[in-house]
């Protein structure tokens, strides 16, 4: 008997990225950094992998070298990287790696003599998101140490990418001046001799909204899990998390109850109120105090109070829920009951964030799909 878990759908992901891959020419890279945006990095490879993705994407190092140790043999693109880094174990584990600087070429050109062989390399333009990559004013630098080093046999420069900053926002005026810029860096890179094989640029809002944006490879993260990156938009993807636990208790209360630590709630009449073993420790958002929604059977009701470290208690009025009936916080919505979308809705956040919250070692994850 379980008490609480996240249940995962691999089929919903194989099937999201099956169809992302039918809209589009380009090569679609799948984003799983952040141990799979919470449903776990490595069984979201092999279900994006199993959809058609040729690549998946990783944040650091280290994820890419454990996708690496479960047997996954696709492209791998590791973007960020800090100096000093054992970058050799990632050229020899056949690791493409992103670089924005001269310096850091420098460290790539060093690691792949350790290596002894070149380092795969993505070289990161900054066209306007102001985070990571180059700026214009730096792209002749960088353009020239990358084909110096490519010249010398140390490095082969496989990608230019770039990111968009406001892609979710459909018809954002910053999207055209980004793609300008692009085009701008991809024409300068070839003054210097350098003719990348995958030219990217394309997140999940792109690639379903801009097919101008998707060049040679599209890189996907939230969307292959069934969420959509621009709300009120479904794209026909399901989500793949279900995130639930069983009651454990149940009391009737009376009208003006105050309900959990700092009793900012109280009831309005005389209730039901419903305890969840789940809490801001297993990935429940605080801010999700008595606004974040909650299906017990057929009754979706509001958490009552303050989200506590372990459990949280719902109000649920008159229905008749029991010890051992079954809480959903969010799911893919089948039987009406709430979403990430409407978590995120109700805590003033995204839905990236609800999922990847849950990731505590003390919430199993449950998967389900034929290609467990």
């Amino acid at each position: 008997m379980w008490q609480a878990e996240v249940r995962v759908d691999l089929d919903a992901i194989r099937d999201n990225v099956a169809r992302l891959c039918a809209g589009t020419s380009a090569e679609v890279l799948v984003a799983v950094k952040a141990d799979g945006y919470g449903h776990g990095m490595v069984p979201a490879a092999r279900a994006a992998v199993a959809g058609g993705a040729t690549w998946l994407g990783v944040a650091t190092l280290d994820e890419a070298l454990e996708l690496r140790r479960a047997g996954i043999e696709a492209r791998v693109l590791s973007w960020l990287i800090a100096p000093g880094l054992p970058l050799h174990e990632g050229i020899t584990a056949g690791i493409d790696l992103s670089a924005a600087t001269p310096g850091l070429i420098d460290e790539l050109v060093a690691a792949a003599r350790r290596a002894g062989e070149p380092a795969r390399v993505h070289l990161k333009l900054d066209t306007g998101l102001s985070r990571g990559g180059a700026v214009p004013a730096e792209w002749p630098a960088l353009f020239e140490a990358a084909a110096k080093a490519q010249a010398g046999g140390d490095v082969e420069i496989v990608g230019v990418w770039s990111h968009l900053a406001c892609a979710d926002v459909p018809g954002h005026e910053s999207i055209d001046r980004q793609l300008a810029a692009f085009a701008d860096g991809l024409t300068l890179a070839k003054q210097y001799g350098l003719t990348p094989h995958y030219r990217h640029i394309a997140n999940s809002a792109a690639t379903l909204t801009r097919p101008d944006a998707h060049f040679d490879l599209v890189r996907v993260g939230i969307a292959a899990y069934g969420l959509s990156p621009i709300p009120g938009e479904t794209y026909g993807l399901r989500p793949a998390m279900t995130a639930r636990a069983r009651v454990t208790m149940t009391k009737r209360v009376p009208a003006g109850q105050g309900v959990s630590y700092g009793l900012t709630y109280h009831t309005a009449r005389e209730t039901t109120l419903a305890l969840v073993p789940l809490g801001y420790g297993d990935g429940v958002p605080r801010h999700a105090s008595s606004t974040g929604p909650v299906r017990i059977g057929d009754t979706t009701a509001r958490i009552a109070g303050r989200v506590c470290m372990d459990q949280v208690m719902v109000d649920v009025g008159d229905a008749p829920v029991m010890v051992g009936d079954v809480a959903t916080l969010f799911g893919p919505g089948d039987d009406g009951g709430p979403t990430a979308d409407d978590w995120a809705a109700a805590t003033g956040t995204i839905n990236y964030e609800i999922v990847t919250r849950f990731g505590s070692s003390r919430v199993p994850r449950v998967y389900t799909g034929e290609i467990l």
